[in-house]
């Protein structure tokens, strides 16, 4: 099977590096400083736990031509910047399949558009971690699997032979019935999780120690999990419904712990660090549900507040001054 993987970040680099050295026909595209690192240095992944390195000479892209022949092309981008691939996709008709992986509140219907409902697939992300300059940190083990499916949740010949794929690689991945209910449940208490770090003044472990904040998102996860409920979404995988009735003082107990912790760190402060944009883009999304909902969703509505007070805030400090 010949693969593109579209998106050079942690996800992207990671499964190029693992499906190569597995003997897979992997073709990685990136561009500015990325591909220069990558020509220059390889894939350097760094295991989070171990800090063992190791190099993989991947073969590398710039763009996407209209004649570009792949089995399965691999989309591991923001939210915000799926738009800005959909048309070189759209163009090139020798892709017949396009998994895209990552977070996702909105739904499928934007890239349906663009390709056609029988060439898309969802999935999401199957490790985290964070760029240090040409060095990918990354966390991976076993339980987290690489979760996917075809949009109507049945099983196919291809979605089979993608999840060989990755198992050859090492790598634990499951088809699963309602893809989109579970990128759904996973990507709404994204916003929450932003808000309340950006609310604690942009630290994951400074969070945990801020009663307020971590009060808040608590109640916008219930909020937005009630809202998706609402609106006809399964809440997936079936656990997380425990999160509405656990008791508060436990769930702030586990979720106080989780966030001042080293994986919290590596996991999570950097992709906030680094994807503002996207935070914003997935809370208007939620915004829309929440609304559909006819639910109140006070606890989000401060949460949302704080991702658009820190983006205002990087935007002034990007503008140039003015005389």
């Amino acid at each position: 099977m010949r693969v593109l993987i579209l998106g050079a970040g942690v996800i992207g680099s990671f499964n190029a590096a693992r499906l190569t050295e597995a003997g897979q026909d992997v073709t990685l595209l990136a561009r500015g400083r990325r591909l220069a690192d990558l020509r220059q240095y390889g894939v350097v992944l760094e295991d989070f736990r171990t800090g063992r390195r190791t190099t993989t000479q991947v073969r590398l892209v710039d763009q996407l031509g209209s004649e570009d022949a792949y089995d399965l092309a691999i989309v591991v981008m923001r939210a915000n910047q799926i738009p800005s691939i959909l048309p070189a996709l759209a163009q090139n008709h020798r892709i017949p399949s396009v998994l895209f992986l990552g977070n996702n509140v909105a739904g499928p219907q934007r890239m349906i558009e663009a390709l056609g409902r029988e060439r898309v697939l969802l999935g999401g992300a199957n490790a985290a971690g964070a760029r240090e300059g040409h060095v990918v940190r990354y966390f991976w083990q076993g339980w987290m699997p690489l979760l996917f499916g075809e949009l109507d949740g049945v099983p196919t010949p291809r979605t089979e032979a993608i999840g060989q794929l990755f198992r050859r690689a090492g790598l634990s991945a499951r088809v699963v019935k309602n893809v989109d209910a579970y990128l759904k449940t996973h990507a709404a208490a994204l916003p929450a999780c932003a808000g309340a770090v950006y609310m604690a003044g942009g630290d994951v472990r400074q969070c945990a120690h801020t009663p307020e904040a971590m009060k808040l998102f608590l109640q916008g996860c219930r909020e937005a999990f009630r809202a998706l409920r609402a609106i006809g979404v399964p809440l997936k995988p079936s656990a997380t419904r425990l999160l509405e009735w656990i008791p508060e003082p436990i769930l702030l107990f586990c979720m106080r712990r989780l966030f001042d912790s080293r994986l919290a760190a590596i996991g999570l402060q950097t992709h906030l660090d680094t994807s503002l944009d996207e935070m914003k883009e997935l809370a208007d999304e939620l915004r829309v549900i929440l609304r559909r909902s006819g639910r109140p969703s006070p606890a989000s509505d401060i949460l949302f507040a704080e991702i658009d007070a820190r983006l205002a805030r990087c935007e002034v400090l990007r503008s140039p001054l003015t005389a």
